[in-house]
Formats: C-alpha cells, sequence, structure tokens
C-alpha cells in the first residue's frame, strides 16, 4: 500500500471513534480558555502520541508529536465553542479531522521523513490563542501548519481581515433620571454619541474595512442615568496595515463621547491583533487535488466571505493553509444556531473524513514531492 492509502485505511478505520469524538464535543460545549474537558478529550484520542498538556502556559492547550523526520507539519485543532449558540463555527469538526490526520500520519510519519505534530489551540473565537502560541515557542521547528474548518461550501480560501478586539467603558455619575438629571454624567449618551460617530465613519472607510459591537452594560434602571457603560468592539481591515489605520479613528469615535457629555473612557484589549492571512500556494494547489479526490468540489474560486482567525497570524511565519469545507445547513451560515445544529449532522460527519484524509494527504505530499518538500525545508521553521 502507499503512504497515502495506509493513512486513509487508518482514518476509515477510526471514523466511528472521530464521529463520536466531534458528538461529543458538540454536546458539551466549551467557550474561550474554559475548554478543559473538550482539550483532554481530544488529546486523549491520540493513541501513540507523546502530548505535552497545559502547552505554552495555557491550561487548555496541548502540543501531540509522532514521528522523528526532519519536515514537521502542524495539524491544528480547535474546540472551542461561541456563547450561548455553542458550535456554531463547527469547531468540533475541526478538532476531529485534525485528529483524524493526526493518527493517519503517525503511520506513515518515519516511513516519509516527516515529524508530526496535532496542536490543540483554545480560544480561536476572540481569544487568540494561536497567537499565544506561536510567540510562546508551539510552532518551533513547524514547517508547515493547516486545519479545515466547516462552511456552507466548498472554498479553498476566505477573505482572511486582520482584526482588533476590546472592550471600550464609560464612567459618568449617577442622578435621578427626573429629579435631578442635570446633576448626572450619562455615560449612555456617551456610547450613543460614539455609536453615531462610528455610524457616520462608515460613508469614509475603504472596501475591506469593518466596525462592529455589542453594548455589553446599558445601565441598570430606565430612572437612574446610567454612571457605568460598556460595549465589545471588533474592527477589521485588509491587511495589517489597514488596521493600524483603522482601529485609532474607531477609538477616536469613543473619545468623541466622552468628550460631548463629560464622561471618561477606557479601553481593554481583549486578545492579541488577529493578522491577515497568506496561504501557501503549493500546499492549498496539493489540497485542492487531494479533496477533490474525496469528492468535494471548490467551483467558486474568489474569496467572497470574510473571515477573521488567529490561524492568520501563523501563516504570517510558516507556510500555512486554512480551506473550508461545506457542510448541508440549509442555508444557515456559521455563528446561527442552525450551523450548529448542522455541525453534528451527516454532511459535517463527512467533512471530518473528508478534512481528515485530505490533510493527511496533504502533508504526504509536502514530505514525498520533491520540489515542495525542498522548498519547505528550505525556508526557516516557525521560531
Amino acid at each position: 500500500m502507499t503512504p497515502k492509502d495506509r493513512a486513509a485505511s487508518v482514518v476509515t478505520s477510526a471514523r466511528d471513534a472521530l464521529v463520536e469524538l466531534s458528538h461529543d464535543l458538540h454536546a458539551h460545549p466549551e467557550t474561550s480558555f474554559h475548554e478543559h474537558r473538550s482539550a483532554s478529550a481530544v488529546a486523549g484520542a491520540l493513541a501513540g502520541f507523546e502530548v505535552d498538556h497545559g502547552a505554552c502556559g495555557l491550561e487548555t492547550a496541548f502540543s501531540a508529536r509522532a514521528g522523528s523526520g526532519p519536515l514537521t507539519v502542524a495539524i491544528c485543532a480547535e474546540y472551542d465553542a461561541l456563547p450561548t449558540v455553542g458550535h456554531a463555527c463547527g469547531h468540533n469538526v475541526i478538532a476531529a479531522a485534525a485528529v483524524g490526520a493526526g493518527l493517519a500520519l503517525a503511520e506513515v510519519a518515519d516511513d516519509i521523513g516527516l515529524t508530526v505534530l496535532v496542536l490543540g489551540t483554545p480560544a480561536e473565537e476572540g481569544g487568540g490563542g494561536k497567537v499565544f502560541m506561536l510567540e510562546r515557542g508551539a510552532f518551533h521547528g513547524v514547517h508547515a501548519a493547516m486545519m479545515v474548518h466547516p462552511w456552507p461550501e466548498d472554498r479553498l480560501f476566505a477573505n482572511c481581515l486582520a482584526v482588533s478586539h476590546f472592550d471600550v467603558s464609560f464612567a459618568g455619575r449617577e442622578a435621578h433620571a427626573s429629579a435631578a438629571p442635570w446633576q448626572g454624567v450619562n455615560a449612555l449618551d456617551a456610547m450613543t454619541v460614539s455609536q453615531v460617530a462610528i455610524g457616520l465613519l462608515r460613508q469614509q472607510l475603504r472596501p475591506g474595512d469593518q466596525v462592529h459591537g455589542v453594548v455589553t452594560n446599558g445601565g441598570v434602571a430606565a430612572n437612574i442615568i446610567p454612571a457605568a457603560v460598556s460595549a465589545r468592539y471588533m474592527c477589521r481591515a485588509s491587511t495589517l496595515e489597514d488596521l493600524e489605520q483603522l482601529d485609532p479613528r474607531v477609538r477616536a469615535c469613543f473619545e468623541a463621547g466622552a468628550l460631548a457629555t463629560g464622561a471618561s473612557v477606557e479601553f481593554e484589549e481583549v486578545c492579541p491583533v488577529y493578522s491577515h492571512m497568506e496561504s501557501d500556494a503549493g500546499l492549498l494547489d496539493a489540497f485542492e487535488i487531494n479533496a477533490e479526490q474525496l469528492g468535494r468540489r471548490f467551483t467558486t474560486k474568489e474569496p467572497v466571505p470574510t473571515l477573521s482567525t488567529d490561524m492568520a497570524n501563523v501563516s504570517l511565519a510558516i507556510p500555512t493553509i486554512h480551506p473550508l469545507l461545506g457542510i448541508d445547513a440549509g442555508g444557515a451560515v456559521n455563528h446561527q444556531p442552525a450551523f450548529a445544529a448542522a455541525c453534528a449532522q451527516p454532511s459535517a460527519d463527512q467533512a471530518v473524513h473528508d478534512g481528515a484524509v485530505a490533510m493527511a494527504w496533504t502533508a504526504i505530499d509536502a514530505a514525498t514531492r520533491p520540489e515542495l518538500r525542498e522548498r519547505l525545508l528550505a525556508q526557516t521553521p516557525g521560531r
């Protein structure tokens, strides 16, 4: 049997266990940096791997290694869920596919000169787990990284935007809203002025710039002038350079709200900035061929959907791919409850299998195709 045949056979044999893992994660969603059960379940499924739990000082991260070849490929597993809607971005599928790819590659790693890492990467949903892991050495010596992500259709890549996440808080002064409102400083008015300013700013935003947020505390009672109001906001742009121009303009809108009302304003960073993504063309071409052999069809090549991910930061450090695998979501899109429901249905189970095999085959191509292997080995690996 060829290495690819052996890898596919491993995934086929493990399919029931991989689907069970996906459904188990789906049934027990855990949010960013609280994925204790999920991280343990995913790491525990990597039989035969040397596992470092709590990698990089993150309690819910892990690094699992198999093989000892000179070419090192990292498969990234995400397993955090969204608040209230659970696995509406399909990270249960991502994690199970990563396990499947890891098991498949462990079977052939030593025969093809490969070391395989499966990295458990927490807190993709606004926590920046991969950014911390990148900074703290989890990708040291890695020549290529990959993962797959469920989506309403097959796509090789999306328009991945750089993004900043921050909390903004206004502090004012309480007063009776009827008897003596003039004695108050209305923090909610400061937020309102800020949101109007952001709305007006949108006319001058460049294509690719986005601003969105949610008020997390708008006051306590209608008859009390609000003294403490807060929100969580995200700024997105096509590149890190564009984000560096957009983010200060948005924060200036909040400063204007404070100035107009007499409130004070403070900002707190939620997580590190996510960069834009630069996919590796050679790895992506290999993945496309492999996935199409499994019946996937990438009919639309334009990066129409926009998203942000901390995998993008990895892509600026080492050759990386982040393809999207379609599931039947009945017209729903990521981050909707209906999409969460779809992520434990048969089409999502098929995405676990296809993602595992396609990633394993792509890593095998990286190890066995001379031009691809030599290029990856010649580049400075992740530090």
